[in-house]
């Protein structure tokens, strides 16, 4: 089934896991009319690489939210994730899977940094995610929004349906405010998270 993603500043036309045009929503809308149409606000960009994998699906305990009586419900890293997988090695999966939750409402689409774990690595794969590589120089803190934001090429006719869409004006808007503005994400022509 074709799906038209449109923004103010351009769209996508998938059809399955493959971007099969690019451009105007009106001329796209014209030409297929029998697509499905998904608008969204704001513009919509290649997607984001978080450089931090294994850092965030790996060594950061996302608990549950039937355990914020317990742990909160922002996410835990340090010795305190460690003690929490040592105690209940079980407990990766699920965390590394609510993890990768979290990355794709960032508007991230790949991951850098080599995941050890099958959990992490089925979590990720699960999704769609794809894997790159890190840049030489990793950006500061572990972060789901790190600074400077790492976008990924854009998007070409024939490539992958791969994409997230943010909430902003521009790109420098979205530089400015971070990934938190993300309102979808699409894996694999899937829409994998949606925003508001």
């Amino acid at each position: 089934m074709l799906t038209l993603h449109a923004t103010d500043d351009g769209s996508a036309l998938v059809d399955g896991d493959t971007i099969t045009a690019l451009g105007p929503f009106e001329d796209l809308a014209a030409a297929h009319p029998s697509a499905r149409v998904r608008r969204w606000p704001g513009i919509l960009t290649p997607g984001l690489l978080n450089p931090y994998g294994p850092e965030i699906l790996e060594s950061t305990y996302h608990p549950d939210p039937r355990e914020a009586g317990t742990y909160g419900t922002t996410p835990i890293g340090g010795a305190r994730a460690r003690e929490i997988f040592l105690a209940e090695p079980a407990r990766l999966g699920p965390s590394a899977r609510r993890g990768v939750q979290r990355l794709l409402a960032h508007g991230t689409v790949a991951i850098g940094g080599e995941l050890k774990s099958k959990a992490a690595l089925d979590a990720a794969r699960g999704a769609g995610l794809a894997f790159g590589g890190r840049p030489p120089k990793l950006p500061g803190p572990v972060s789901l929004s790190p600074r400077p934001l790492v976008l990924l090429p854009k998007l070409a006719v024939g490539g992958p349906a791969r994409f997230a869409v943010f909430d902003v004006p521009s790109r420098e808007e979205l530089v400015q405010r971070g990934s938190s503005t993300c309102v979808a994400t699409v894996l694999g022509g899937r829409l994998v998270y949606r925003g508001r």
